[in-house]
């Protein structure tokens, strides 16, 4: 029997971050992203969330290597956690393998992992797959999309993309080898649906600069402005600008600095000369010869914007009369970490313009139209939506059968489904281990659901701590139960209560001596729920109740 191509996607489906992407023909498996998603406002302490790649893991071996279509975190942000289990070689535009080897020195990977520098065009062997760099256009430098060919057939793999006919840096996106592909015969298309609910096109970066012409003419104040550290090319705009109106730009943020190091050492940025200063010296400039390019368009606690709007930055303090420009939009789930700040800024006398007054941020991804274009030139048989939230994925479906595919062959797929495909067939088949790990410090994988429960439990209803000394030969009370609260209720304004759930204790203990019950976790589990549920009658509240016994 014939072996069948199989598809798994590990993350990136029925969400928005978490890409990975796994082909399998055989003994043969190639990776297509690595990246990391962000925790949502119920995992307390989490840092970031990754893939579950347990079954990348077990079939190590047949792993050829890790193709990397762009530089964002949502694509590579996991590899240093995932590279800790598995080794591969990593292919990659030179500007997605910069940011790669920031993060792998960072990890102390750098040394055993191998980096092979790609170009659009490329085409790269691994086992029986080859894998042809394709140039893309979207809101990082040095993006690409990719045509797998496989003993079945192609596989065009797009990656985020949007079609920029005026874009900053480099050429339109490359749609003439997409025809090309389409004429030769393409077996599945794999295409980004974040924006495929928006009707028409994406408007082209070069846009944004019309926008920081406008602000720049004629301020007499001091310019803050914040983007997405990745994105050089808005970045190389604001420089511009700012060395037009003879002002000095000053780097604020880490991932900004690490961006636009290694977006200037390949060439990505062209900095004026003498336009760049260094933060510590723009208090010996006049206001309106500075600019300050900053991180924090999130709202990110401890990004630089949120560390100059409450006055713990070491360098910039807001003064009356700063403009703060804003050229990013929230990412959803950041609104009110980004409404924060805006309102600290204006507590402070900031003038902000953020994009709800002025166009200042285009979308690195394709609206509908620009799907359109893709879905016509490569003329898939078969169709899978990735990249999306489940409501854009079976909107991408409906475009694609406006296109003229057939819906029996619009495959929507889950996190860790197998997408079978043959030259002929495409069907799901069955699941492989796959889910989201916790990264929490320097622990990944170590933080659960049942820790993520309890810190839940903790957050919205405190804890009770019950200390009881009990003598270790006749299990007689010597001294307490003495009763701690954190996060339940002020103890001194709860006097009598916490008197009352003394006198509960006390009962209890009394109670187990009664019944002779000497096993210290009968007498703990006993103690909890007589004193769970005095208190839910007593005050409708669910606290975390640990009893703790020490033995005298």
């Amino acid at each position: 029997m014939a072996e069948k191509l199989k598809i798994i996607s590990l993350g990136g489906l029925n969400e928005i971050g978490k890409n990975l992407t796994v082909y399998e023909y055989g003994n043969d498996i190639i990776v297509v992203d690595v990246g990391m998603g962000f925790p949502d406002d119920d995992m307390y302490g989490i840092d970031v969330v990754i893939p579950d790649v347990s079954y990348l893991i077990k079939n190590r071996d047949k792993i050829r290597g890790i193709f990397l279509t762009h530089g964002h975190e949502d694509h590579i942000g996991a590899l240093p956690y995932v590279l800790r289990s598995f080794n591969a070689p990593i292919y990659a535009t030179r500007m997605t393998l910069g940011l790669v080897q920031l993060k792998l020195e960072e990890h102390r990977l750098l040394d055993s992992t191998k980096l092979v520098t790609c170009e659009a065009g490329d085409v790269i062997k691994a086992g029986r797959f080859s894998v042809e760099f394709i140039h893309v256009n979207h809101s990082i430098a040095d993006a690409v999309c990719f045509a797998i060919k496989s003993p079945v057939g192609t596989i065009v793999h797009t990656g985020d993309f949007k079609i920029d006919p005026t874009p900053i840096k480099g050429k339109i996106m490359d749609l003439t080898r997409l025809g090309e592909l389409g004429k030769e015969g393409v077996l599945a298309l794999l295409a980004d649906s974040t924006n495929v609910e928006r009707p028409g096109f994406t408007r082209s970066e070069r846009s944004v600069g019309a926008s920081f012409e406008g602000l720049f003419e004629g301020c007499k104040e001091r310019i803050i402005l914040t983007t997405f550290a990745s994105n050089v090319d808005r970045i190389q705009q604001v420089i511009n600008v700012a060395a037009k109106h003879g002002r000095k730009v000053a780097i604020t943020g880490r991932s900004m600095e690490n961006s636009l190091r290694v977006a200037t050492e390949l060439g990505y940025t062209e900095i004026p000369q003498g336009v760049l200063v260094d933060i510590n010296h723009i208090k010996s400039l006049p206001k309106e010869k500075i600019c300050i390019i900053t991180t924090g368009s999130q709202g990110e606690a401890m990004s630089a914007l949120f560390r100059i709007a409450f006055s713990t930055h070491k360098q910039v303090e807001i003064q009356a009369g700063d403009r703060v420009i804003i050229s990013a939009s929230a990412i959803p789930g950041n609104e009110n970490s980004v409404n924060n700040i805006v309102n600290e800024l204006y507590r402070k006398n900031a003038e902000v313009v953020s994009e709800h007054n002025r166009p200042l941020h285009v979308s690195g991804h394709a609206c509908q139209d620009e799907l359109k274009i893709v879905h016509a030139l490569v003329r898939p048989k078969f169709f899978i939506p990735v990249h999306g939230e489940q409501r854009h994925l079976k909107t991408h479906a409906k475009v694609a059968q406006e296109m003229g595919t057939p819906a029996q062959n619009i495959i929507i797929s889950d996190v860790g489904r197998v997408i079978e495909l043959t030259a002929n067939s495409a069907q799901l088949g069955g699941t492989v281990p796959s889910g989201r790990v916790f990264v929490d410090g320097y622990g990944v994988g170590d933080v659960g659901s049942v820790v993520l429960r309890d810190r839940r439990h903790l957050a919205q209803d405190g804890m009770i701590v019950v200390v009881t000394s009990l003598s270790g030969e006749t299990g007689e009370l010597v001294s307490g139960p003495d009763i701690i609260t954190r996060g339940f209720v002020y103890v001194k304004e709860s006097e009598s209560l916490m008197e009352e759930l003394r006198e509960v204790a006390l009962e209890t203990l009394s109670v187990c001596q009664e019944r002779s019950i000497s096993d210290w976790a009968s007498i703990k589990s006993a103690i909890k729920g007589e004193l769970s549920r005095y208190l839910y009658k007593k005050t409708k509240r669910n606290p975390m109740i640990l009893p703790v016994i020490m033995e005298v």
